[in-house]
């Protein structure tokens, strides 16, 4: 029981991962921008797949580095000529649109790729266990923790010791005096939906090696990255990277001894959340 508890605490976390690095991205174009992405998880997608295409070609590695990039130029075109068209309108046009755009994307990849789930690559000197015992300990799993680590250190450094992160910290609070502070809000926003974007492109390319590739890997991740943000707190980075791991520890649990509530648990936390504190765990301070 030991054993099978400590595998779903493992399988908990990665996912968890997953789910914070997707929210992360959510919340800061939530935050700036005033956008309800739904098309991120799209964007996953479309990471993964650019980097199962890419990979025979540059290898894993190549892949690894090369796809969320790509995925982020991506998300910078989209916003410059569909996203920056609903700004300063009612939250709803957003809506609507990145929930088209989600389905856009998500054909899109089926019509190149295929519907069917294809295999991503990864070398088999990770998938190996690092122990007898401990048998769900791979050196990929140990990979995706530690990239996530970094990429969202780097994010909080970004954030608190440049002038960009600065001044989305700034916007986030009041935009309109940023912008007569003599600031460019149109290339702000643009630089901020591309973060966002690229965050989620690597965990699409983080996903596709632990949980298979196929179009619909974005909409599975998508809900209960939201879930992550309203129990972490909007606006908080910190609070959204709890939640996220929260909820995946939760879940893994949950299996153990109610299968059936896998899901279920998440959304049940979101509203003793709601109930109990409205703003999120970290919510009240709004900041990153």
């Amino acid at each position: 029981m030991t054993q099978l508890i400590l595998f779903n605490i493992a399988n908990g976390l990665i996912i968890g991962a997953f789910y914070a690095l997707m929210a992360i991205g959510l919340s800061l174009i939530m935050s700036l921008s005033d956008v309800i992405n739904f098309a991120h998880g799209g964007f996953l997608a479309v990471g993964a797949y650019i980097a199962y295409t890419l990979s025979p070609y540059i290898g894993f590695w190549g892949g690894l580095v090369v796809a969320p990039v790509l995925t982020a130029l991506l998300g910078l075109i989209v916003e410059k000529f569909l996203i920056s068209r609903v700004y300063g309108r009612d939250p709803l046009y957003s809506l609507l649109l990145t929930f088209g755009l989600a389905f856009i994307l998500e054909d899109g990849t089926r019509m190149i790729w295929g519907a069917q789930s294809v295999p991503y690559a990864v070398p088999n000197w990770l998938m190996s266990p690092l122990s007898s015992q401990y048998f769900f300990l791979t050196g990929y799993r140990l990979l995706m923790i530690a990239l996530v680590a970094i990429a969202v250190g780097g994010l909080f450094w970004v954030m608190n010791k440049t002038r960009l992160g600065l001044r989305i910290r700034a916007g986030t609070l009041d935009l309109e005096t940023v912008s007569v502070l003599g600031v460019n809000v149109r290339v702000l926003r643009n630089l901020n939906f591309g973060i966002g974007i690229y965050l989620a492109g690597l965990a699409g390319v983080l996903a596709a090696g632990q949980l298979g590739l196929q179009p619909t890997i974005g909409a599975s991740l998508i809900m209960p990255s939201f879930v992550a943000i309203i129990i972490g707190g909007l606006g908080s980075l910190l609070g959204t990277l709890l939640g996220g791991l929260l909820i995946g520890v939760a879940s893994a649990l949950t299996s153990v001894f109610v299968p059936s509530g896998t899901e279920a648990v998440m959304y049940v936390m979101m509203a003793l959340v709601l109930l109990v504190r409205p703003q999120g765990l970290l919510g009240e301070e709004g900041r990153f």
